[in-house]
């Protein structure tokens, strides 16, 4: 068995793990990092990377069904559905790979194995036997173990008919028919890609619409252009009663908002009904770390009840963003080492849904300010009137943007459409930096661009739009 003494160790190498372990080691502290399985965690492995290399190919196939739009005759597509995804799991090894090479350039220590904490200073790392390989003394203790898919009573997981999103990309067919349980990001993301390589999807949300963390009308879009143009059958305010598999496929009974219940059959189905929190087996209750509603309890600083032991990330409860947790990381570890930081400002995450048309967010939506007291002013600028999304052949979508109307503060961005995921980061420095509907929409856009929509949008919130 071995004995090391360090710093700081993180247990957990996803995108709070990895960032923490880096930026403690930056920051001149002795870093391990503890990880049963690959590193980056289920981002970088299972989740946020090898999901849009997936994506990526679900456009491609879209395009080719319109290809004669732009002047390309092209009969017949042979599909290699394994080289798809075998191509997304390439993707996810280099990335991992990728973090190995940051550990040794910064001179973390990796420790392969399950960490368990033993005290508020001490954590075990066991094999996969369960047997004890080394001890860990550290000052500060960081957990990042992330969470998992929901486990929901009456839905029987068993990853070969019902899946999780970790077998969802690992199939080598596309089913005929497929059923996702959950529309928000994970579930809207397989419903596209799935639809792109000819499954007949359904989509069951027990909520009233689509994406229901985002605003009503980007919710309303996304709706449209799955039922209308993709052939989606979209199923709201219907609760999943049972999942099951049934014979070589599954059953699924669902009750709709007026009690009626129907039984819905597909080849697969997936569950992707929220995320659980890592809590179990890591030895909390040993370090008395407090646990509210499943969730690890932190401040600003993302300490927890025990001053040496820290929480990031999904564990640490929402939202669950690889970005917040990222984010969550670099304060843990900058808090720990002594110096200052203001901790994450939750009220400034982005968030994004990589289908197509994407969808990104950021900051209250109209309904949220107005319930907030604020009298605002709103501007809502279609891609149909944007040069650059026709020369593409993506007009489709919009930039809305909320303002304070007596001080003219953005309160919010939300935007269905081409490219939009890339054009966030400009929304979200706006609202760190405090800006204006005036500021942003007398900066010079470059022309023709996709976010000429948002420069187009704030204006029109002032009524000095000129192309709308």
């Amino acid at each position: 068995m071995n004995q090391h003494s360090f710093d700081v160790v993180v247990v957990g190498s996803g995108p709070g793990g990895y960032v923490a372990a880096i930026r403690a080691s930056q920051l001149g502290l002795k870093v391990a990092c503890v990880e049963r399985d690959r590193l980056g965690g289920v981002c970088l492995n299972w989740g946020c990377i090898p999901s849009k290399s997936l994506l990526k190919n679900a456009e491609y196939m879209n395009f080719l069904g319109h290809a004669g739009d732009f002047g390309f005759e092209i009969k017949g597509v042979d599909v290699n559905f394994p080289k798809v995804i075998e191509r997304s799991r390439g993707v996810a090894d280099r990335m991992s790979n990728g973090v190995n090479f940051l550990f040794k350039k910064y001179k973390v220590t990796q420790v392969k194995g399950w960490g368990v904490l033993k005290n508020p200073t001490t954590v075990e790392v066991k094999d996969e036997n369960g047997a004890v390989t080394d001890v860990i003394t550290a000052k500060n203790i960081i957990i990042a173990t992330g969470a998992r898919p929901r486990q929901i009573p009456g839905i029987e997981v068993d990853r070969e008919f019902v899946l999780t999103s970790t077998e969802a990309m690992l199939q080598q067919q596309a089913p005929k028919k497929m059923i996702i349980m959950g529309a928000g990001a994970i579930g809207i993301e397989f419903a596209y890609f799935y639809n792109a390589f000819g499954s007949e999807v359904t989509i069951i949300e027990m909520q009233d619409r689509l994406l229901p963390v985002e605003d009503e009308e980007v919710s309303k879009e996304l709706r449209k252009v799955f039922e209308r143009e993709l052939k989606m059958q979209v199923l709201t305010e219907t609760k999943v009663i049972s999942a099951k598999k049934k014979g070589k496929g599954v059953e699924i009974e669902v009750e709709k908002k007026d009690g009626s219940r129907e039984v819905l059959k597909a080849d697969l189905a997936l569950n992707a009904i929220g995320v659980q929190g890592n809590i179990e087996n890591i030895g909390l209750e040993a370090a008395g770390v407090k646990l509210e509603r499943g969730w690890i309890v932190t401040d600003k600083y993302m300490k927890t009840n025990v001053p040496s032991i820290y929480a990031i990330g999904d564990v640490a409860g929402a939202p669950w963003l690889a970005h917040k947790a990222s984010a969550e990381g670099i304060v843990a570890a900058e808090h720990l080492a002594g110096h200052h930081t203001d901790g994450v400002d939750y009220n400034n995450i982005p968030g994004c849904t990589y289908c197509q048309p994407q969808v990104a967010s950021v900051g209250l939506t109209e309904k949220k300010a107005r319930e907030a007291g604020h009298e605002v002013k709103v501007g809502k600028f279609p891609f149909t009137a944007n040069g650059k999304a026709h020369g593409i052949g993506k007009a489709q979508g919009f930039v809305k943007l909320v303002f304070d109307a007596k001080y003219g503060e953005l309160l919010g961005a939300h935007m269905i459409g081409p490219d939009v995921t890339e054009m966030i980061g400009e929304l979200g420095m706006a609202r760190s930096l405090e800006a204006t509907g005036p500021a942003i929409f007398k900066t010079v856009h470059a022309h023709p661009t996709l976010s000429e929509a948002i420069m187009e949008s704030a204006a029109l919130a002032y009524d000095e739009c000129v192309n709308f």
